[in-house]
């Protein structure tokens, strides 16, 4: 909404946001379609659940422009991409890698990660996540399995009593940091590190620091940013060039992911550290895997990770 704000200021547009009454095909293509009555030609859509509804509608109307973030428009099943529709998607498995790196470097050595529904994006996030621990425990020098984390899928995307006790579960075992990914899943964390003083988490997406004195620092999308590119690229008529009937991956490159370090809570991790790794990964000496299940994740979190590294063991939850 603030990058909405800064445009209509700027271009002089005018802007509404709509909240469909249940999250189904069926809502939100009824909410697009009110969107585009009431004089909408630009529609901007967060998250997978709207990659049918956004392949529904693009055909029915060509002269809106649709930006579908972390999600391309799906035709039965299929991916389909017409010229009014801008998909962008993230490298979560780069900034996912930055959080897991920072907390190990930070000190942290039992480290746990709560994943909503096993989507593509949110394995990413816990892929690079295990990866970036794994590094900064080879640049320490730490033994073998000296680093742990605990893996959990909740299975939806809801902050409910169980995953809050799932939460706690995993802080009495020991755990000092769970990096929450998946949405709403992070109020329950949350609530379960702010019983005890010495529990963090990781927030997910965009800066969660001010939802909780216990968010030590969030793996972020640069969400705005994106969106006010594309809608700049609109304006300036430059569109169809950049953006349209693409899907784009916005990584470490374009500044499309990263640690928000000014509102982080670091301990010992600090801005030269995170400057330095960020630089690594932008030139490509450090690199990450982006392969869904290379590390053995088959969705549950069922099967042992097998990194390169042998420094870190990840324990699937209750196991």
């Amino acid at each position: 909404m603030k990058v909405l704000k800064r445009l209509v200021y700027k271009e002089g547009v005018r802007y509404a946001y709509l909240k469909p009454t249940e999250a189904n095909n069926e809502q939100y293509i009824a909410a697009i379609n009110q969107a585009i009555a009431d004089g909408a030609t630009i529609i901007v859509t967060p998250g997978f659940l709207f990659e049918a509804p956004i392949g529904t509608v693009q055909s029915a109307h060509k002269n809106v422009k649709f930006i579908l973030l972390d999600g391309a428009p799906t035709v039965d099943g299929e991916v389909k991409i017409n010229k009014n529709v801008a998909s962008i998607f993230y490298a979560e498995e780069q900034t996912g890698f930055l959080a897991g790196y920072a907390a190990v470097k930070d000190g942290f050595r039992k480290l746990g990660f709560m994943g909503g529904m096993a989507v593509p994006a949110v394995q990413r996030f816990g892929h690079g996540y295990v990866q970036g621990a794994a590094k900064a425990a080879e640049e320490l020098g730490l033994e073998a399995g000296a680093v742990t984390i605990q893996y959990l899928y909740t299975g939806d995307f809801q902050a409910t009593t169980e995953v809050q006790t799932a939460a706690a579960t995993m802080y009495a075992g020991g755990v000092e940091v769970i990096f929450a990914c998946g949405g709403a899943v992070g109020q329950s964390v949350m609530a379960a590190a702010e019983a005890d003083t010495d529990k963090w988490v990781i927030g997910v997406d965009v800066d969660q620091s001010a939802d909780s004195t216990r968010v030590i620092s969030s793996s972020t999308k640069n969400l705005a940013g994106s969106v006010e590119q594309v809608l700049e690229a609109i304006f300036y008529g430059t569109f169809n060039k950049e953006f349209g009937g693409k899907s784009v991956i916005l990584d470490v490159k374009s500044e499309g992911v990263g640690l928000p370090m000014a509102n982080s809570r670091w301990r010992t991790f600090s801005q030269a550290d995170y400057d330095d790794i960020y630089a690594k990964l932008v030139a490509g000496t450090v690199t990450v895997s982006s392969v869904i299940g290379e590390f053995g994740d088959d969705g549950n979190a069922a099967k042992q990770f097998e990194t390169t590294e042998v420094k870190v063991t990840v324990i699937p939850f209750g196991s």
